[in-house]
């Protein structure tokens, strides 16, 4: 392929500026347009999550640029959730039973920051910032942007345009508007929203509690979580229903009223953060949203990527790594099929969008297990038995979460179609009291092994692998 074509990328956020960092490094000439100020010199986390949850897939990409080492400075390991109850009592329950399989705490900001900079390392990389795209013209391979700087329109050519540009991308509005072919496209909102929140360090600059953890605050129908970030503070979220429930978004309009819901249902954070009423009526409240669409190309000049194809709820921790995933598996893609363009979008959406379909559904799968399902009792039996099995087998089991999470050879589809048999195998054994939990480890893994199976053949019969 000729490395003198001039690649456009309409969003510098992580997925933007990694995959211009990959073209750059293969020798492309790359263009990037950001509509945000460049967030290395302005602060943009604006409520939005400002750490994210970063695991073995989105590690993939970052070896695969080589900056793995400077991406693990900015880490803090989660061995595990904290779960925390209505009286303050909290119990640990690890991701995994083998030892180096755990989450990281990252910070958004820093991460992109970085990314941007490797970036700009290469002569061939340009980034600009200020300059919001307003549509593409797909049959011409041009975009139009608005520079907020000049307070001009330009147009801008490219012999290829990718777009990374998020859940609201401006050139799938443009698919979809233009009406050239085909489109389809969904956008699915949770009927909770999220506002971020946050625990402050101490005078000293340490944790006001555990620091190698993902908290959650299980209470239902809502929940809290909290994550590490390095100056020793945590990211709080706080999932609640619009309308919904005795306490929501819209009725938690006083003071008062926010204080007595956190007395009431967390109080052991509360006494963490005398800033929480700050924090609740300085940040904004945002929606949680699943969006689903294809084609994600339009012949061989334009591909939508990251977010921009296929944005997830964040339950999962999986929406950065999908789409640092997606950077991984276009660059395959691209090593088999070099020099036709068509080709590559045609393979990589093929062989991407089952999984990140997957992905999605196991993200709202996750919402329901975290806010709820967590504090069940035969929940956490089955998961004190999957830590077992992982701890005592680990060649020979993995949960559903690890298959996800730390197992980065297999796609999300047949991680979820897997796991998902896994988990109902061990739920049909245990209520049937099949498994006798005081025995023999090896016996209750060959009982799990052979029902999944069922549970799989079963599916296979039904057209659902």
């Amino acid at each position: 392929m000729d490395k003198q074509q001039n690649i456009l990328i309409i969003g510098a956020g992580l997925c933007g500026s990694l995959l211009a960092l990959r073209l750059g490094q293969r020798g492309y000439n790359v263009t990037v347009m950001e509509m945000r100020p460049d967030l290395r010199k302005v602060d943009i986390s604006a409520g939005r999550s400002i750490n994210l949850a970063f695991s073995d897939r989105g590690n993939k990409a970052m070896k695969l640029v080589g900056i793995e080492e400077k991406v693990n400075a900015l880490c803090i390991p989660m061995n595990g959730r904290m779960l925390h109850d209505k009286e303050g009592n909290t119990m640990l329950s690890n991701y995994s039973g083998r030892d180096h399989e755990y989450i990281n705490s990252i910070s958004r900001g820093g991460l992109n920051a970085l990314l941007l900079d490797e970036a700009e390392k290469h002569e061939n990389v340009k980034i600009f910032f200020n300059r919001k795209c307003k549509s593409v013209n797909f049959d011409k391979t041009a975009a139009l942007f608005k520079d907020y700087t000049t307070n001009t329109e330009f147009k801008e050519d490219a012999d290829v345009i990718f777009a990374t540009d998020g859940a609201g991308s401006a050139m799938r509005n443009s698919y979809y508007l233009g009406k050239k072919f085909l489109f389809s496209f969904s956008q699915d909102y949770l009927t909770h929203g999220y506002k971020e929140l946050s625990i402050l360090p101490t005078e000293t600059g340490d944790y006001k509690t555990y620091k190698n953890a993902l908290h959650i605050w299980p209470r239902g129908d809502f929940m809290l979580i909290a994550l590490p970030n390095l100056d020793g503070s945590f990211t709080v979220t706080l999932f609640l229903s619009f309308k919904e429930g005795k306490y929501n978004f819209n009725n938690l309009t006083t003071p008062e009223i926010v204080t007595e819901f956190f007395q009431e249902e967390f109080q052991d954070a509360l006494a963490l953060m005398p800033n929480l009423v700050n924090d609740f009526f300085e940040n904004p409240t945002a929606a949680l949203g699943t969006v689903k669409c294809s084609p994600w190309h339009y012949q061989g000049n334009t591909l939508l990527m990251g977010d921009a194809a296929h944005a997830i709820v964040p339950f999962y921790g999986q929406g950065m790594n999908a789409s640092f995933e997606d950077v991984v598996e276009f660059d395959a893609v691209l090593d088999q099929h070099d020099g036709d363009w068509e080709t590559v979008f045609k393979v990589y959406e093929a062989t991407r969008k089952k999984d990140t379909d997957a992905i999605a559904d196991l993200a709202i799968d996750n919402f329901h297990e975290m806010k709820n399902h967590v504090a069940n009792p035969i929940f956490q039996e089955k998961r004190k038995l999957e830590m077992a099995l992982e701890k005592n087998f680990p060649n020979e089991y993995s949960s559903k979460y690890s298959l996800v999470t730390f197992n980065e050879t297999i796609g999300y589809r047949e991680a979820m179609l897997r796991g998902r048999a896994q988990d109902k195998a061990i739920l049909n054994l245990l209520a049937e009291n099949a498994l006798n939990l005081a025995g023999d480890l090896k016996s209750i893994l060959d009982k799990v092994k052979k029902e999944t199976e069922a549970i799989l053949e079963d599916d296979r019969i039904a057209g659902l692998k």
